[in-house]
């Protein structure tokens, strides 16, 4: 339950409504347990209402300028989703250790991955002047589904992704940064 967790909220760092609509539909169809305050994921009001906000939330990132906007809003809101689905995942806990597990795993990694995505949208918005980020929320939208699908049916091989993307976000990013204002505050040329 833990790595379903774990990947959901990765996935809610690449687009916030589509893990709810693969869960809500997942749950709906009987193939994943949901904790028993969060079982009204499963139902079909609320896989219609996540159809739709999924559609909206998809459909809005192809607005130019617009996609940055929404990465202002989706960081917060990703941290609270990553930690909702991972509280969904996780029962027979006491509320205080399932809280505190969905809060650092789960919003946690969802800040990581939307933390990312951020970069990435950014970095695509400066060398294409925007042109190329129907690309990139192409890719996070596909990211998002799959992991999401994968954290369900095979959770030990999106646990592996996740701590894949966290390694090369941190090896190709964190440290290029650090290297890069290191070496200015030290007086060193790179």
């Amino acid at each position: 339950a833990i790595l379903v967790g774990i990947g959901l909220s990765a996935a809610c760092g690449f687009r916030i409504f589509v893990p709810f609509l693969v869960v809500s539909v997942a749950a709906n169809a009987g193939h994943l347990s949901i904790s028993p305050e969060f079982e009204w994921i499963g139902s079909q009001t609320a896989v219609a209402a996540f159809l739709v906000a999924t559609v909206l939330e998809i459909s809005a990132y192809y607005v130019p300028l617009f996609d940055n906007f929404l990465d202002s809003i989706t960081t917060p809101a990703s941290f609270v989703a990553g930690s909702v689905l991972m509280a969904a995942m996780v029962s027979d806990l006491s509320p205080f250790l399932q809280w505190s597990l969905a809060v650092i795993a789960g919003g946690g990694t969802a800040v990581s991955v939307q933390s990312f995505t951020v970069l990435a949208r950014i970095s695509s918005t400066s060398m294409t002047a925007g042109l190329g980020n129907p690309i990139v929320s192409t890719i996070e939208a596909g990211g998002s589904t799959f992991l999401s699908i994968l954290s369900i049916f095979v959770p030990v091989a999106a646990f592996i992704g996740v701590l894949t993307l966290i390694y090369l976000t941190y090896k190709k990013v964190i440290l290029k940064i650090y290297r890069r204002y290191s070496f200015k505050s030290a007086g060193v040329k790179s």
